[in-house]
């Protein structure tokens, strides 16, 4: 439990004692993992667009999702979490509504299952990079940097592709932002409403022995919906039919990424990491 707590609290919140922390505090310490940029310059400057930018969540959504996890870690409720090891930054609107469908088809499910409520993360909107067990990779004998995700490099293998580039850190942002306006969109404007269950279960596993099953549960869904309406009731009346709260996740890899998106909330005067709801420090041991 004490895992989750760190990923959610503000980072200055878990020591009130550390008054001088600042987002580049970690520039002070050892850093695995981090790429190595040819162009200091270069990457200075896109973390200084970056830090321009936008927040992609808000502290106020990081409060709420807090507040969910206490309920799962009280056992009033149960996380889902699911998604890529590592995205791409070409993932079309129909990739991301893929990834969704089986997000809420999981939590339906567990919903249905276990008459409890779900709190939805997805590794989703920011999972771009990889940590990789050695810096270099040798394809007969030519020894080339790892890829490291696309938000650094490509994985094609010749020197060019392999070249950490910090203006992909610009387009890891742009990618993350249009995927997060994609899942506002979806699971506020109507396709996320229970009404919509047979909707979620994917063509290519609809004539399977898990899709039948799967159907088996939406008509439940569809007899306890008509059941509500025949006693009065409309579940269009009620938003927690028609909309559901999910949220993002990935692991914080690439540090200057991370430090540009921290911004200060200026209703609790906390730090918050506005890449992601949860960012997961990687530790290694």
């Amino acid at each position: 439990m004490a895992f989750c707590r760190y990923l959610i609290y503000p980072l200055n919140s878990m020591d009130k004692s550390k008054k001088n922390w600042v987002p580049s505090s970690w520039r002070n310490f050892e850093a695995a993992q981090q790429p190595e940029w040819p162009n200091e310059t270069e990457l200075e400057n896109s973390l200084k667009v970056l830090g321009s930018k936008p927040p992609l969540i808000f502290a106020g959504e990081a409060r709420a999702l807090r507040e969910e996890l206490a309920k799962v870690c009280e056992g009033e409720a149960i996380l889902l979490q699911a998604g890529k090891c590592a995205e791409s930054l070409s993932e079309s609107a129909d990739d991301i509504m893929s990834k969704l469908k089986v997000i809420l088809q999981m939590a339906v499910v567990l919903t249905y299952s276990t008459g409890m409520p779900i709190v939805k993360v997805g590794r989703i909107a920011g999972q771009f990079a990889k940590p990789r067990s050695s810096s270099t990779e040798t394809i007969k004998d030519e020894e080339l940097p790892s890829f490291r995700g696309e938000m650094v490099n490509s994985n094609d293998f010749n020197a060019e592709a392999r070249t950490a580039d910090p203006k992909r850190l610009l387009t890891a942002y742009g990618s993350a932002a249009y995927t997060l306006n994609l899942l506002r969109a979806f699971t506020k404007g109507g396709f996320a409403s229970l009404e919509r269950v047979h909707t979620w279960n994917l063509e290519y596993v609809k004539n399977s022995k898990e899709g039948q099953r799967y159907e088996q549960v939406a008509k439940g869904i569809d007899a306890a919906l008509d059941f509500m309406r025949s006693c009065g009731i409309n579940p269009h009346d009620d938003p927690r039919m028609e909309t559901v709260n999910f949220y993002s996740s990935h692991e914080a890899l690439i540090l200057g990424f991370e430090e540009a998106m921290t911004r200060k909330d200026s209703l609790s005067d906390d730090w918050y990491d506005c890449s992601a709801h949860i960012v997961a420090p990687l530790l290694s041991f």
